[in-house]
This record gives structure tokens, C-alpha cells and sequence, in this order.
């Protein structure tokens, strides 16, 4: 069995995967990369399958028909054989030291006895034209280089949530949480990280810059005016997090506290969006959000109703649209979009 496998979801990528897989090499035979072509239209599976080719044993290449980010995050969980599983965008890199030390870590936790069901480290914005890079850590909240529960977690702040950049989980974990990321759907990132959370019990964090999160393609998700485009997705992922999680069944009240901030984020980057898009459409879907919350949800809307988003949606004029501007701004620095 592999120590790692990491899945690169890969979609007309022939001009940036090389240097994604170029990163993840160094881990040697220990770790496995699958190279997910995900129905791409140029060179991407020629790319796959050179690597393939050139690391055997290391790197495999999968060809699938298109089927959207998630389809190929799950592609690669089924083909993956490593005892921890990491999933690493096309665009993105990694750090080469804290690599290593990621690594390092992993193997000492590979016994039955010793295994954690997450690894958690930080994740730096390497967003184009930055002067400062942004790096979210969460040294305030978790404890550094040893094995905790939520018995041992801090206080988050506004913001300082972890994304799919900053978790590994293992393996078998995700498999036995049942997660199903759905096909053609962008913005599944949220459910990869908040699904399996409530199955989370021991973990482990690093004070290490590992993931580096590129933003600046002008056709990249997350860009403010294609999220709005895009907002049937963003509401069909949102709607997925209320259905598949009743936080009032969660077991512990740190993790529950910390699956309904995220909740609560997202639906609040679902909300800012229809009010800043403003059309008789987006502001009809708005209303549909927090009404279809309320009568489907009841349990999680209780959570939330009475938190600044439920506010947001509901103050009218001037103190509501300062609101949005506040939601606004914390999501642009959660999930980098401009």
C-alpha cells in the first residue's frame, strides 16, 4: 500500500499541469499521483500519459469522459490505493520542504494504532499581481505536531476555515463516509470538506505552507462575475450541505460549532452573490434559499437564523447592503474570487 495518493483532476491543463506534477514527484515511490483527465479537448492526456510512462509505479494516468471537477475527485478516490488521500488542482502546486515534513508525518502515523483520520496544513494565495502573499494558518485554533481530537481545538476566526487545499484525509475514511461529489457541478470543494468533517475524530496539523493556491486565470471558477454565472451550482452544492448534514446530530460541540460557521459561510457567499447580481431572478432564488432553509432544514436553519447571513438577507436598505459588503469581504478572503 501507498503511504499518499493524490488525485489531479485535470481539464484542458496542457499549459500548467507539468509544473503541479513536478512538485508532487519528489515523494518518490511512497506516494502515488493519479493523473485524472477529466474528457480534456487538447493535450492533457498525451501529458498523463508521458508521465505514466516515464514514473511507472508512481504515476498513473486515468482517462474518463467529462464529467466535472467532482466526478474526477471521486474518479481518483476509487482508483487510489494509498493509506491518506490529497487532492492537488491542476494549477496549483506544492512546497517542496514542507513536503517532505508532511510526509515524514504521515509515516509515523501509518500503524493501525497511530493513524488520524485528517492531516491539516496551511495553504498560501499565490494570487497574481499580490505584492503579499496571503497564507491561512491556524496555529491559533490547533494544536502544532501532535495528535488532538476536538476535545483540543481552539477558537476560529472570522474566516479561518479549512479547505480542500488544507486537508489530507485518509483514505478509507472517505470511503466509509459515503461521500458523492456530483457530476458537472462546480464549487463541490465545500462539500469535500464539510461531508466527511462530521466522521473527523483524531487529526493532526503542521505549521507548514503546503498547498499553493494559484488565482488569476480569467476562466477560473471562482472569479466573482463566473460564480455569478454560475449561481445554479453554487446553490445546488449549498443545498447539498443543509440536506446531508444534521448539525444538531453532529457528536461534538466544537465540531458542530465549526461545521455551522461553515455552513453558515457558504450560504452566505450564496446570498452575496444573488444581492450584488441584483437581478428579479437572483433576488427571487435569495428568497427560495432562506425559505427552502427554513421548511426543508429546520433543524440547521435553526442554528443559523439568527446569525449575521440570516441578517444580511433580511435588513433592508443601507444596513443591509453594508452587511453584504461585510459578508463580501470575508468570502473574498476565504475563497480568494475578485
Amino acid at each position: 500500500m501507498k503511504l499518499l495518493s493524490i488525485a489531479i483532476p485535470s481539464y484542458n491543463s496542457e499549459s500548467y499541469m507539468r509544473h503541479a506534477i513536478e512538485t508532487l514527484l519528489p515523494g518518490g515511490d511512497e506516494v502515488e499521483i493519479l493523473i485524472v483527465n477529466d474528457g480534456s479537448k487538447d493535450g492533457t492526456a498525451a501529458i498523463a500519459d508521458e508521465y505514466e510512462k516515464n514514473y511507472p509505479g508512481i504515476v498513473r494516468a486515468l482517462h474518463k469522459e467529462n464529467g466535472g471537477h467532482g466526478d474526477a475527485v471521486m474518479t481518483g478516490l476509487r482508483n487510489a490505493t494509498g493509506l491518506y488521500f490529497k487532492v492537488v488542482d491542476s494549477d496549483d502546486w506544492v512546497d517542496g520542504e514542507a513536503y517532505r515534513k508532511i510526509l515524514d508525518t504521515l509515516r509515523t502515523l501509518s500503524a493501525p494504532d497511530a493513524q488520524v483520520d485528517m492531516c491539516i496544513s496551511n495553504y498560501v494565495y499565490e494570487k497574481v499581481g499580490a505584492e503579499h502573499k496571503h497564507v491561512v494558518r491556524y496555529t491559533n485554533a490547533l494544536p502544532v505536531g501532535r495528535v488532538f481530537t476536538w476535545d483540543d481545538v481552539g477558537t476560529f476566526r472570522m474566516g479561518q476555515y479549512m479547505l480542500m487545499h488544507s486537508v489530507i484525509y485518509r483514505r478509507q475514511m472517505l470511503i466509509d463516509c459515503g461521500l458523492s461529489l456530483p457530476k458537472h457541478t462546480f464549487y463541490v470543494d465545500s462539500l469535500y470538506v464539510y461531508i466527511p468533517m462530521q466522521y473527523v475524530h483524531k487529526m493532526v496539523y503542521l505549521d507548514e505552507n503546503f498547498y499553493r493556491y494559484f488565482i488569476g486565470r480569467d476562466d477560473q471558477s471562482i472569479q466573482e462575475q463566473t460564480m455569478i454565472r454560475r449561481m445554479d451550482q453554487q446553490l445546488r452544492v449549498n443545498d447539498l450541505m443543509f440536506s446531508q448534514v444534521d448539525l444538531s446530530r453532529v457528536d461534538h460541540p466544537r465540531k458542530r460549532a465549526y461545521m455551522r460557521n461553515y455552513l453558515e459561510i457558504i450560504t452566505g457567499v450564496s446570498t452575496t452573490l444573488l444581492s450584488l447580481s441584483a437581478t428579479p431572478e437572483h433576488l427571487e432564488l435569495k428568497k427560495r434559499l432562506w425559505k427552502d432553509a427554513k421548511e426543508k432544514y429546520p433543524a440547521n436553519y435553526a442554528l443559523l437564523r439568527f446569525r449575521m447571513i440570516w441578517l444580511s438577507s433580511k435588513l433592508p436598505g443601507a444596513p443591509g447592503r453594508a452587511m453584504i459588503r461585510f459578508v463580501y469581504r470575508v468570502s473574498r478572503k476565504i475563497f480568494g474570487f475578485n
